[in-house]
């Protein structure tokens, strides 16, 4: 622990991370958590599971003694994050009696009220924290840290005015501390107003290109899911997040591979909190194999152990195709990150496609056995058939070039001329 120690931390902390199992701080860590000590203003650039709650948590937790108010407030996206980032808080300062609180919408807001006064540390939404403010349940005039961690997935799910009037309920004699994976002009802008002198940190990915294995199929969209499954049952994974763009497709993804022999659960939004987090644990724990989710719900989670990721749906925005992606091929692992294109996908892929840093190649389709699936209104449908393979989006719509697909001008139609759009529009009523 001699490294934790050179930067600063006390024998107290240093111990309770060696009984946690820290060996070696991260790079976010190592460059971090000096400036936290010292009490500078941070704007740090950095992935999820790169270490980044314990850079700014240790400055909290080393600096602050039980009190009667809030003295840190710390906003995150979205609920899972607010409870992961808050257990660590909780397992870092076990020796310190400090009060940590996690609030979120969802659940009951009375018992909320309840825990606030006797809260040292609050973790939590924008939204949420929000109406607290709003019923006057919660004052901020205590906060000495405040903490945005993921501030580009809380603007990118509307929560900027929110964020910033949150920031106007804190006095401004305090420190400030910014985590975002991608700098925007909005975050910019945001770290000018409202840090002081703040140091910027950038960091190496921590995804090894050289591990990470990026493909695509190009699939009839009657036989998309069957192919999923045939792919899911071929490769040799360790933990798989399967990523949908909608709560709809990830219900009809999880429920139906369940159906298939293959053990997946789903998380979304309008899922019920405690059920959430269960899913979760079990998938830490590896006694799931698969996991179906949105971005949003994925957003902020850190999940070791993840060889595989699959779009099922292809994302509108070359960032959330990066979010998804760095899940797998961490820590020198090998990774496979695989997207499944069908005629619906072509728009979205073909915007991905112009991303420079986006490296896909096609896979030529292997055999697929159609699997049923039950539809939105119940039933089961589906043939049993096996389908050869066929020549990928690659032949009607890219060149390849050095391994990198090149998008032409359109790319939204895609190679169709086999099925007419009546047939299409027939296909997407039934099969996602």
């Amino acid at each position: 622990m001699e490294k934790f120690t050179k930067l600063g931390l006390s024998k107290e902390l240093t111990d309770v991370l060696k009984q946690l199992g820290f060996k070696e701080p991260s790079e976010i860590q190592e460059k971090a958590i000096p400036l936290a000590l010292a009490g500078k203003d941070i704007i740090g650039g950095s992935e999820t599971g790169s270490g980044k709650t314990l850079a700014f948590a240790s400055a909290i937790i080393e600096n602050l003694k039980p009190s009667k108010e809030i003295q840190a407030l710390i906003l995150t996206p979205t609920r899972e994050l607010a409870e992961q980032v808050a257990t660590s808080i909780r397992n870092f300062g076990k020796n310190k009696k400090l009060n940590v609180l996690a609030i979120y919408g969802g659940v009951n807001i009375e018992s909320q009220i309840r825990k606030i006064p006797s809260t040292d540390i609050l973790v939590g939404t924008p939204g949420r924290i929000i109406d607290h403010l709003n019923r006057r349940t919660l004052k901020l005039s205590g906060v000495k840290f405040l903490v945005l961690d993921e501030v580009d997935r809380m603007f990118d799910m509307g929560f900027s005015r929110d964020v910033e009037k949150i920031i106007k309920e804190c006095p401004s004699k305090r420190q400030t501390m910014l985590f975002s994976a991608t700098i925007s002009q909005s975050i910019d802008y945001l770290a000018k107003k409202y840090t002081i002198h703040p140091v910027e940190i950038s960091l190496k990915s921590y995804v090894d290109p050289s591990k990470l294995t990026q493909v695509y199929y190009d699939v009839p969209d009657h036989q998309k899911f069957s192919l999923l499954v045939t792919l899911l049952k071929k490769e040799n994974a360790d933990l798989v997040m399967v990523f949908c763009n909608t709560r709809r497709n990830v219900d009809f993804v999880a429920e139906n591979l369940s159906r298939a022999g293959i053990h997946a659960k789903a998380i979304h939004g309008g899922i019920e909190q405690k059920k959430r987090i269960r899913v979760l644990e079990e998938f830490h724990s590896k006694g799931l194999g698969v996991l179906i989710c949105t971005d949003v719900a994925a957003r902020g989670l850190d999940i070791k152990g993840v060889s595989h990721v699959y779009n099922y749906d292809t994302p509108a925005e070359a960032k959330d195709y990066v979010h998804r992606i760095g899940r797998t091929a961490r820590a020198g692992k090998e990774g496979k990150a695989i997207t499944i294109l069908a005629s619906r996908d072509y728009e979205n892929f073909g915007n991905l496609m112009k991303s420079k840093e986006i490296m896909i190649v096609p896979e030529e389709l292997p055999e697929i056995e159609t699997v049923r699936i039950k539809t939105d209104s119940g039933k089961s449908s589906g043939r049993f058939s096996r389908s050869p393979g066929r020549k990928q989006f690659g032949s009607s719509l890219r060149r390849e070039s050095g391994g990198r697909s090149s998008s032409r001008a359109s790319h939204s139609r895609g190679p169709t001329s086999r099925r007419s759009s009546s047939q299409s529009r027939s296909n997407s009523s039934r099969y996602r």
